[in-house]
């Protein structure tokens, strides 16, 4: 299959998306998939106003088609809805191309908590954007159920999984959070992510719990917040192996985001070993579970404590089993969860249903 994927996320961004999508785009080529990527890296691009960490591609619309022209893809599937998402889409409209989407990330919640707006202002966009998709890809079935409510009842299920050779409990912690167990400053607890105020870290900086917190990662409210935490130890962005001995090391993982569709980082924190405190919200719920027992809740252990109060969650997740959290964690790979990608653009490759012909409205009887 010829797919062509277009993102306005792509390295150097370090998120969940593009972990995402680049873990896909090789399993992919594992497959003998052709695979045409449209990211930043093919245009101009200027900082984003307010998180200069994140480059946009400048007046992407005749590159992209150009692109996509010379590539020729049976599909293309358009992981996010900035410039590129939008150039991309307009011309599979124009060229008769199916395309799939992705529901990755609550932009209205995110603008919402940015702007002062709400949230409801910013979903028109998103309805017209998906609208014409073949399948709207999730992550969740929670996730799904909403977009449904919203207008978007086609969607496919796309999850999630991680590098089970890198992202595993038998290997060394961090050095850093070694030093900070010997020093006496247990428990570590870990959150790691975009350090922006849509992720709620104030819930975790905030939180009324002996020990150290630890955060990894960058964004636009990271100089803000180790200024106004003095006491919390930021890391700075990590990745591979970096990245998982810093799980490795820490006590408890903490989610405090109220607003991702899933949340890649408690997949890795798991499958090291680490169990998770989280809020009872959609994400968390998903992977999780209401009782911490995982999604279907047949873990024999578990593996996370979800709870309206952070710092209760916290205190409970303390005391789980690692080595349940560590095999839960297993369970996700990127071989399952392509496959799912693949049956969603296989769904979007069959025609489309022809609508019914116009029907002459019958009269009334006298």
């Amino acid at each position: 299959m010829r797919i062509a994927i277009a993102s306005d996320a792509w390295f150097p961004q370090v998120n969940g998306v593009v972990r995402t999508l680049a873990a896909t785009v090789a399993e992919l080529d594992r497959r003998g998939h052709e695979v045409e990527l449209i990211t930043p890296l093919r245009f101009a691009t200027l900082p984003m106003p307010g998180y200069s960490q994140i480059r946009l591609a400048l007046a992407p619309r005749f590159t992209a088609r150009r692109l996509l022209d010379g590539f020729a893809p049976d599909i293309v599937h358009i992981a996010t809805e900035g410039p590129i998402g939008w150039s991309a889409r307009g011309w599979c409209i124009a060229r008769g191309v199916p395309f799939t989407s992705a529901f990755h990330t609550r932009f209205p919640d995110y603008l919402a908590v940015r702007t002062g707006m709400d949230a409801e202002w910013f979903w028109p966009v998103l309805r017209r954007f998906h609208a014409p998709s073949r399948a709207v890809m999730v992550s969740t079935p929670t996730l799904a159920a909403e977009l449904a409510a919203r207008g978007l009842p086609r969607t496919a299920l796309w999850g999630r999984g991680i590098d089970g050779w890198t992202f595993r409990p038998d290997r060394p912690p961090h050095p850093a959070l070694a030093a900070l167990k010997a020093q006496g400053r247990g428990p570590i607890l870990l959150n790691v992510g975009r350090v922006a105020p849509e992720k709620n870290l104030e819930a975790f900086l905030t939180a009324d719990v002996p020990g150290t917190k630890v955060v990894v990662g960058d964004g636009p409210a990271l100089e803000s917040l180790r200024s106004r935490f003095p006491a919390a130890v930021f890391l700075g962005a990590l990745a591979g192996e970096d990245l998982a001995s810093a799980y490795r090391g820490a006590d408890v993982f903490v989610f405090p985001s109220l607003t991702d569709t899933f949340g890649l980082v408690v997949l890795e924190a798991l499958a090291c070993g680490l169990p998770v405190a989280a809020f009872p919200v959609a994400g968390p719920l998903d992977i999780l579970g209401r009782d911490g027992r995982g999604a279907d809740g047949a873990m024999p252990a578990t593996i996370a404590a979800l709870d309206p109060s952070l710092p209760s969650a916290i205190h409970r997740a303390l005391r789980l089993d690692r080595s349940a959290a560590a095999v839960y964690g297993a369970r996700f790979t990127w071989e399952r969860a392509t496959d799912q990608f693949l049956a969603a653009l296989e769904l979007g490759l069959q025609p489309e249903p022809k609508p019914l012909p116009a029907r002459a409205p019958v009269s009334e009887p006298a």
